[in-house]
């Protein structure tokens, strides 16, 4: 279908949570000199103007990134999330939001990876300008999940595989936990973060039913609701699941979740939960 575009929904509450996570793992596997190998299977165009039209319609950015940004009360957890995103707003104002992709060029070093991968006919120019002058990076447009057969293992054997689908079509939510399985039969050791939105939340429950069938261990899930699950159409809450987290991470985000959800819900309706699917 193709008709997603984060344009509209950058820098949302969603997205707060997943590229904390994201930043928090990428900060964790710098603790070894060895390099490693970042892996995008959904890239998306990059950068998002948070004054466009787009933006400007649906204001989620006002209930995400917003809440947080410049504030006295920051947990030092955040900053490298929150550095990054401060790299494309010098002036201080709030005027760009970097996807997962800049997000990961930000923190990464001279020696490590970038694999990018985004399918949208207008999505990808934008990114492959973001690129074309980082040697560290290599961005192809086509079927994400592909990548997970071609490009795994690295050959640093170390690397964080980011799955961040737009889910407009149900058969994602099938064709993510394939893609996981196929990319943990060819490299087990990885780090595998896989964003979810909680729409329906039985849609949810089925997701984990299979992840957990696949027989992976060491499975985390970390979600985050602005309001209770609904029968309604939009999306209430979302996670992250990842498969081999960094020992610190379970720690890092119990203490970082209760803060997000004052900021993110000020009016106190949702959750958070962080609980083991798969324990070791």
């Amino acid at each position: 279908m193709l008709s997603y575009r984060h344009s509209f929904h950058a820098g949302n509450h969603a997205d707060v949570l997943k590229h904390t996570v994201q930043s928090l793992i990428l900060e964790a596997l710098k603790e070894k000199e060895k390099p490693f190998l970042y892996l995008d299977t959904h890239a998306g165009a990059g950068r998002y103007q948070l004054a466009s039209a787009r933006a400007e319609r649906t204001g989620e950015y006002l209930e995400g990134i917003a809440r947080i940004w410049q504030q006295d009360d920051t947990p030092a957890q955040l900053e490298p999330y929150l550095n990054a995103v401060a790299a494309f707003n010098r002036s201080g104002q709030l005027r760009y939001y970097p996807g997962s992709p800049l997000i990961a060029r930000e923190l990464l070093r001279p020696q490590d990876m970038l694999q990018l991968t985004e399918l949208h006919p207008s999505d990808f120019p934008l990114l492959r300008a973001e690129f074309q002058n980082d040697k560290r990076a290599t961005v192809a447009r086509g079927d994400g999940y592909q990548q997970l057969k071609a490009k795994l293992p690295p050959t640093s054997r170390r690397g964080l595989i980011l799955i961040d689908p737009p889910y407009e079509m149900k058969t994602d939510y099938q064709a993510v936990v394939t893609g996981i399985s196929e990319g943990y039969r060819r490299f087990a050791t990885g780090v595998y973060a896989l964003w979810y939105p909680v729409v329906l939340r039985q849609q949810i429950k089925r997701m984990f039913h299979e992840l957990e069938a696949t027989g992976i261990r060491r499975i985390l899930q970390i979600e985050l609701a602005i309001r209770p699950d609904s029968d309604q159409r939009g999306m209430t809450a979302s996670g992250m699941i990842v498969i081999n987290p960094p020992w610190k991470l379970e720690k890092q985000m119990a203490a970082l979740l209760p803060w997000l959800h004052r900021k993110l819900a000020p009016g106190g309706t949702g959750h958070v939960s962080l609980s083991w699917l798969v324990p070791e």
